[in-house]
């Protein structure tokens, strides 16, 4: 019963780990995309993605970004496997909201 409880815990540990350097590898590359595309002044702030999402090819995103003070979330897929895989692709799906900040000159 130890052992199993060991395997368990050590298999959490390591999926945990999958996860978080999943949502790191995937910001990275939505900013390369953006980039790209002459939008380097747009910098990826938050990639919310699901639970099972390290384990499938095809994820959805929300992805928030913001510009001089203006944030969108947008949503995104992901094909491809972005830690284990060379090929993957990025495609915007929609824009989810937008946020404008005014400010007064100082």
């Amino acid at each position: 019963m130890g052992k199993l409880f060991s395997l368990i815990i050590l298999l959490a540990l390591g999926y945990a780990g999958i996860y978080f350097y999943y949502g790191v590898v995937v910001k990275q590359e939505v900013q390369q995309q953006l980039d790209e595309r002459g939008l380097s002044s747009v910098h990826v702030d938050n990639v919310e993605y699901g639970l099972l999402a390290p384990v499938n090819t095809s994820a959805d995103l929300t992805v928030t970004v913001s510009y001089r003070g203006s944030q969108a979330e947008m949503n995104m897929t992901v094909q491809g496997h972005p830690v284990f895989s060379d090929e993957v692709s990025v495609q915007f799906d929609g824009l989810q909201a937008l946020r404008l900040g005014i400010g007064i000159g100082q």
